[in-house]
């Protein structure tokens, strides 16, 4: 495994004057986000490095890497050589950072190498202006981890995205799939299209109203506006993140950390905005065009029981490609890994002990 690129300090991103104003009114900075994450990832047990691996145009991605050394084979019980072990690369969903896998990072570490990453243009990545079209804008994104991809020296990988990390992956998937040894969605973004007549009569009249004005607006634009309100705002708004990590922490350091990745200078909100039509649906669905990905990567979904996102998407593609995995995690909601990290765990190194296997077979056919 290469070694990572050296770390950097961010560079100061360009922007309007409103937006080098914001600073002053919202008690953040990326020092308070970096604090924030580091309280997070105290937790956490592993040993593990973190960087910013550079890539092109000056920009960066925000990197934890786990390794797991091999036992070597021994002259009194030698065995066949194998190929390694494909690192595991997580990718948060909107809105997320690194941080938010604390839970996990332990236990998934345990059997093998595990990276995670903020996505270009969010938490502590570099927060660069993305193309107004959503085509140009997802390339963008697909593109920044290739670069990385090869940067780390990854021959290829476990890919795992939740939410808007999700849909990345199968991105990804599609355009570098001699780089995805196994697809694995947690409940992703961005699937099924828009219905042709949605009916709005089923959306109340005050959230239609406030989409209307919203609009030209990204979607987290209302935090920064909060200014000095904006942490007490998360608390309220996502307390329910409190009781996700009420066994590592019993105060406010996952809303506070939640709060400094979104107040930041809008980057890949802006992309995402670009990349949706009202209310969420992704203007490029991701369910039209998976099923170009080659036969040959297994692709696994996993869903909670008690999430907001419709399953529906991983049923039907199903229907068409009857190898697909899905996975439903009881007593979990979109979160999934935070709600039920024990299940979670248990299920992605089930699904990596099969991929281990897979690999050293295909290693002594060879």
């Amino acid at each position: 495994m290469r070694r990572m690129a050296e770390e950097i300090q961010p560079a100061k991103e360009q922007s309007s004057w409103i937006l080098s104003w914001l600073p002053s009114w919202c008690p953040t900075s990326p020092s308070q986000l970096k604090d924030a994450e580091e309280k997070m990832l105290k937790s956490v047990k592993q040993t593990f490095s973190r960087q910013h691996v550079r890539i092109s145009g000056g920009n960066y991605l925000w990197t934890l890497a786990f390794s797991t050394q091999l036992q070597p084979c021994s002259p009194t019980n030698p065995q066949p050589e194998a190929r390694p072990t494909p690192p595991l690369v997580l990718l948060h969903g909107f809105g997320g950072g690194v941080a938010l896998w604390a839970q996990n990072l332990d236990s998934l570490s345990s059997s093998g190498p595990v990276y995670a990453l903020d996505l270009l243009g969010f938490g502590r990545s570099s927060h660069p202006q993305f193309s107004t079209d959503p085509e140009g804008a997802e390339e963008q994104f697909v593109a920044a981890l290739e670069e990385w991809r090869e940067k780390v020296g990854l021959e290829e990988m476990v890919l795992l995205g939740h939410n808007l990390g999700g849909y990345l992956s199968a991105a990804y998937t599609l355009k570098y799939p001699h780089r995805v040894k196994h697809l694995l969605l947690v409940e992703p973004w961005g699937f099924p299209a828009r219905p042709e007549n949605p009916n709005h009569n089923s959306i109340p009249m005050w959230i239609r109203a406030m989409g209307a004005v919203m609009s030209p607006f990204n979607p987290l634009a209302g935090l920064r506006l909060a200014g000095p309100l904006g942490p007490m705002l998360v608390q309220t708004i996502r307390s329910d993140f409190k009781q996700k990590y009420s066994s590592v922490f019993d105060d406010n350091t996952v809303s506070d950390y939640i709060y400094h990745l979104n107040a930041q200078t809008p980057s890949g909100e802006t992309a995402f905005k670009n990349m949706t039509i009202p209310y969420g649906w992704a203007k490029r669905p991701m369910l039209e065009r998976i099923g170009q990905v080659q036969a040959d990567i297994p692709i696994s979904f996993i869903y909670g029981s008690r999430s907001s996102i419709d399953s529906d998407s991983g049923y039907a593609f199903k229907k068409t490609r009857p190898d697909v995995e899905i996975t439903v995690i009881r007593g979990a909601g979109h979160y999934v890994f935070a709600d039920q990290p024990d299940d979670f765990n248990q299920t992605i190194l089930n699904i990596l002990d099969r991929t281990e296997k897979k690999s050293q077979n295909e290693g002594m056919k060879q």
